[in-house]
């Protein structure tokens, strides 16, 4: 099992909070930088927060403050944390997982805000 595989999707209302989890192949988590994306309804793809093989984050505009990214080593799974959720982050998450000669992506988990 190479392809990533998200989890912790649902819905949530405005406001509120969820964790996304990816769990990876621990033959390459620990030389991946991994990342989560998402991509609404008619629109492209977007990144939404990456964290490079040693752990550092980084984060889309309109999440700094509300999302958190984090990596296990243990585990090989890469979290989101997401705060203050708003409608406008209605999406399908996708996690993705990138080496030197490797670019994989999951299926997707849906996360819909709305009251």
């Amino acid at each position: 099992q190479v392809r990533p595989v998200e989890s912790g999707g649902g819905l949530v209302q405005p406001g509120g909070s969820l964790r996304l989890s990816c769990a990876a192949s621990g033959s390459i988590f620990s030389g991946s930088a991994m990342g989560w994306y998402r991509q609404a309804a008619g629109k492209q793809r977007e990144l939404v927060a990456h964290i490079t093989r040693g752990g550092r984050p980084h984060y889309e505009d309109s999440v700094k403050g509300r999302f958190i990214i984090s990596r296990d080593y243990t585990w090989n799974t890469v979290d989101l944390q997401m705060n203050s959720l708003k409608p406008e982050d209605t999406a399908v998450y996708y996690c993705n997982v990138v080496g030197l000669a490797y670019d994989y992506w999951g299926q997707g988990t849906q996360v819909t805000v709305s009251s």
